[in-house]
């Protein structure tokens, strides 16, 4: 207001002044008057672009709040883990506001700047959490194969070249399908605790050949059943210790406890198949281990937009168990100490968002166990001959968000040791309430 008034007055001054003085003064005071009134019209000039410029930086402070940050790929977890909402492009969101009437351009850029739901998804899966204070069911579905095949020599060499005995050629052909149901609830997005219920349906089909009746050529075939029974059910809680940061990543430690609720492999009896003597099968399929086991792990995701980067590490222990009869034998019942071998898995891959409602992911994963033991009850204990694994996995896997509430999760496991299936297909669709 003070300077209004001040500028009011000095074009006040240059009119006035002027006509005043060439009435009255000479010809030098006009000249010094001209000079002076020169000089304040440039810093009347000056003036108002100076205003010019104030107003402008003025605008553009009112304005910042309805700015939104750039858009970005993958944000970080508190964002991701809150409400899942589909992001359209900046195209779709501009022209979203202007067909509902009420949306501002700020607003356009705010929801612009929200995660794709696949990302939010993504994130999910890689690190096992989902958004804050939500329950969800999963039921998923599985089939894995596994093909192997052993040669058995049954002799002596005689002249260090001639086999005297017979040659058998084993295989067996295993098809499992697995139907799991899974229900989470997440506390605050710092607890999350599971359950997982397992039914197991498996068929194995036993092969011999070359040992028939000594016909080299002759090939002896079985297939075992089970119908779909229930595996051992499991239940685990997580707690996210650390949130991401710009170097941190989000880390989460697990502790799952699995029950021998399937049917044990202990105490089934391997009979001789009809069709050959050197065939023999057993008279059931387990869909359990038998024992109790104790699982902790850790698990570590960071985002580098556009990817995802994610690994854990976990360590299963195996608690002994007395069973009423542990040979395999027909006819026989022998009651003993089981101690199955623990084991480890580590893991690591990458994931990245393709679109909207659709991203990726690749890892790789390996699982080493040791070897188990048995004891006769009065005996020692004796190491299981072969009993030791380390099955190795590569792991592609992809996550669709349907809705803003059912997601589906594809997985294909590929074995790439001996003792891994040859390969695994999931399917699994978690519904988020």
């Amino acid at each position: 207001m003070y300077r209004s008034v001040s500028l009011r007055a000095v074009v006040c001054l240059s009119t006035l002044l002027p006509a005043a003085a060439l009435q009255a003064a000479p010809d030098a005071d006009v000249a010094a008057l001209k000079q002076e009134l020169l000089e304040l019209k440039q810093r009347y000039e000056v003036q108002q672009k100076a205003l010019a410029v104030l107003e402008q930086r003025v605008r553009q402070v009112e304005d910042q709040p309805a700015a939104a940050p750039p858009k970005r790929l993958a944000k970080s977890p508190a964002d991701l883990k809150g409400n899942q909402q589909v992001a359209g492009t900046g195209a779709g969101a501009a022209s979203g506001g202007a067909a509902g009437g009420g949306s501002s351009y700020g607003q356009s850029l705010k929801d612009d700047s929200a995660p794709a739901q696949s990302v939010s998804n993504l994130y999910d899966e890689a690190s096992g959490f989902f958004g804050g204070g939500k329950f969800s069911v999963e039921t998923g579905i599985s089939y894995s194969r596994y093909d192997a095949r052993q040669l058995t020599l049954n002799g002596f060499l005689a002249l260090d070249s001639i086999l005297l005995g017979t040659v058998n050629l084993d295989r067996i052909k295993s098809d499992n399908w697995t139907l799991d149901l899974t229900a989470r609830y997440n506390l605050n997005n710092r607890w999350q605790f599971d359950i997982n219920a397992p039914v197991v349906y498996r068929e194995s089909t036993y092969q011999s050949g070359g040992a028939n009746g000594g016909n080299a050529q002759g090939t002896a075939e079985q297939t075992v059943t089970r119908d779909p029974t229930l595996g051992d059910v499991n239940f685990g809680v997580a707690y996210k210790f650390l949130d991401e940061s710009d170097y941190m990543p989000d880390a989460v430690v697990s502790l799952r406890i699995k029950a021998p609720t399937g049917k044990d492999p202990f105490g089934i009896k391997f009979v001789q198949s009809p069709k050959s003597n050197s065939l023999v099968v057993p008279e059931s399929l387990p869909t359990g281990n038998g024992v109790w086991s104790v699982t902790p792990g850790i698990s570590l995701v960071k985002t580098f937009d556009p990817a995802v980067l994610f690994g854990s590490l976990s360590y299963t222990h195996n608690l002994e168990e007395s069973f009423s009869d542990i040979s395999s034998n027909l006819n026989s019942k022998i009651p003993g100490k089981v101690s199955l071998g623990d084991s480890f898995q580590i893991g690591a891959g990458v994931a990245f968002a393709l679109n909207e409602r659709m991203s990726m992911s690749f890892s790789v994963s390996d699982l080493i166990q040791r070897k188990s033991k048995l004891k006769q009850d009065g005996g020692d204990w004796q190491s299981v001959v072969s009993s030791d694994a380390n099955a190795g996995y590569f792991n592609v896997g992809m996550t669709i968000a349907a809705t803003d509430n059912l997601t589906i999760v594809p997985n294909l496991s590929i074995g790439m040791t001996e003792d891994a299936p040859d390969f695994t297909f999931s399917l699994k669709f978690p519904y988020y309430f």
